[in-house]
């Protein structure tokens, strides 16, 4: 297929991108790279050998999004494009309704009009809120006592998709519910560069681990896990871009949801010490108050993906730190850093 892939050049778009171009896909971009840089896609070019057609737009924007996408030619959607920061979602909430709610409309008047069916929708595990359950799976109640207008903007996501499937019944879509995404390619080349302070945990320990941050801030250790610190279903970068690869092949008219994560929680500490052990350094930390938004464990029951997309988890933790190691040793300043 020829897909157009959303928010195709930040961390997990950039992974999909080359599993993608790796499965005999080929993938057209759509980014504005406001939290993603061009590098990553020429790497992508570089580690698979194929090019990437880039368009540069605001999915947020339609006149932006219909101008850019007029005489694009794809066949189905992977939908990433948006904001996806906790932290900031509490601070900046009008901006994350705003942008995550309007870019998944755009598009979806944008899939109807060129007569494009399918979709595979970027979710989250934040929908689930905060599970009183020890693993989470897909019949969880959703949208409940939802703690951050992140996950929010995620559930309503959803429902948009569920509605519009609804009024148009050839639409085919699954929605993937991602855990933890962490690591990086083996290569070294692509991985997670956030810009600014990283919001989540193992790019931050990573910049810890190779001297651009003096040490690492856990948010509280009080919750309510063996060590008090917050446990969370960490998933390899490039398990959840095959899991994108195995949705795309188990598109059907109606909507479908996935779990993707890997059914094993490790804590913040957990973290700590094995990116502490893949990159023989210390990782000094500090204890500071928990942050708003954030619950103490959440991990995912797989079951449905492994039966029914024929896919799992095959990379553990201590993977993703070795790869995660390997693309911040090769690149302390990330995409900026030309290696």
């Amino acid at each position: 297929m020829r897909v157009l892939l959303t928010g195709g050049a930040g961390y997990i778009g950039s992974h999909t991108a080359l599993t993608l171009l790796e499965a005999g896909h080929d993938v057209v971009v759509l980014d504005d790279f406001s939290n993603s840089r061009r590098e990553s896609l020429r790497r992508v070019e570089q580690l698979t050998g194929r090019g990437v057609q880039v368009i540069v737009a605001d999915l947020a924007d339609r006149a932006a999004a219909d101008a850019a996408l007029q005489d694009a030619d794809f066949d189905a959607v992977v939908h990433l494009a948006g904001l996806k920061a906790v932290g900031e979602s509490v601070a900046q909430p009008a901006r994350y309704y705003r942008t995550n709610l309007v870019s998944t409309l755009n598009l979806l008047d944008i899939m109807r009009d060129k007569g494009v069916d399918r979709l595979v929708f970027s979710s989250s595990a934040t929908v689930y809120g905060d599970p009183q359950t020890p693993r989470i799976a897909e019949d969880h109640p959703v949208g409940l006592g939802l703690t951050n207008p992140y996950g929010w903007s995620k559930a309503m996501n959803e429902q948009i998709i569920r509605d519009v499937q609804r009024a148009w019944p050839q639409l085919q879509t699954v929605l993937l519910r991602y855990f933890n995404p962490v690591g990086a390619h083996p290569s070294g080349r692509i991985g997670e560069d956030p810009a600014g302070i990283p919001n989540n945990l193992m790019p931050f320990v990573a910049q810890v681990a190779v001297g651009r941050r003096e040490k690492l801030a856990v948010f509280g250790d009080g919750y309510a896990t063996p060590d008090g610190t917050g446990v969370r279903d960490y998933i390899h970068v490039m398990d959840l871009a095959e899991g994108h690869v195995a949705a795309l092949e188990r598109l059907s008219p109606g909507v479908e949801v996935y779990n993707l994560g890997s059914g094993a929680g490790a804590s913040v500490l957990d973290v700590v010490r094995a990116f502490s052990a893949a990159s023989g350094r210390d990782i000094p930390y500090e204890l500071i108050a928990p942050r708003e938004g954030d619950v103490a464990t959440s991990v995912a029951d797989p079951a449905k993906a492994n039966r029914e997309l024929g896919w799992r988890t095959t990379r553990s933790l201590d993977d993703a730190c070795r790869d995660a190691w390997a693309w911040q040793s090769q690149n302390p300043r990330g995409f900026n850093t030309q290696t």
